[in-house]
């Protein structure tokens, strides 16, 4: 990818997607570099993520480790990558235990789109663990951004967000 065309990035990405039956431990380094490289807004990054590295992560769940690391980096791109790479796994109910880890990371984040997507991260866990994430917000939502907030809770029963809204 050399130019800065969004179509290009969504076509090498896809590319990338479609490869994963051949990802090996050493494409990790590679699907890094593009984070740092060529990802400079959210829909680049979200297509990378949700499917090609979190499949990826799935495949060699060693790398969930990098992500934490991610979500201390100065550029936001790694940071939203860190939670957006579990959105996949997440709907499954895997890597629960590391959701909240990075959620944790990521919970004073003053980036919107960081928090936007930690809050994406958590909605999607709470399809297989409603009641724990229910239990996270309530435990954080004092100091968790409204945004994040917002997003963990879309998929709560109406009681349960009227809860968690509550000042």
């Amino acid at each position: 990818m050399i130019s800065d065309y969004l179509e290009e990035s969504f076509i090498a990405f896809k590319w990338a997607y479609s490869l994963k039956d051949q990802y090996e431990p050493e494409d990790f380094a590679v699907f890094e570099r593009w984070i740092g490289d060529y990802v400079n807004n959210w829909a680049k990054c979200d297509t990378l993520c949700n499917h090609t590295i979190g499949t990826f992560i799935q495949m060699y769940p060693q790398y969930i480790d990098s992500l934490k690391n991610w979500a201390s980096s100065q550029n936001r791109w790694y940071r939203r990558a860190a939670a957006v790479s579990l959105i996949v796994p997440a709907r499954k109910g895997e890597f629960f235990n590391e959701i909240l880890e990075i959620a944790d990371m990521l919970l004073t984040d003053d980036d919107d789109l960081v928090r936007k997507g930690y809050g994406w991260m958590l909605k999607e866990a709470s399809r297989e663990h409603q009641q724990e994430i229910f239990e996270y917000v309530m435990q954080h939502k004092k100091i968790m951004p409204r945004t994040s907030l917002r997003y963990a809770i879309e998929k709560f029963p109406k009681d349960m967000k009227n809860k968690a809204m509550e000042k």
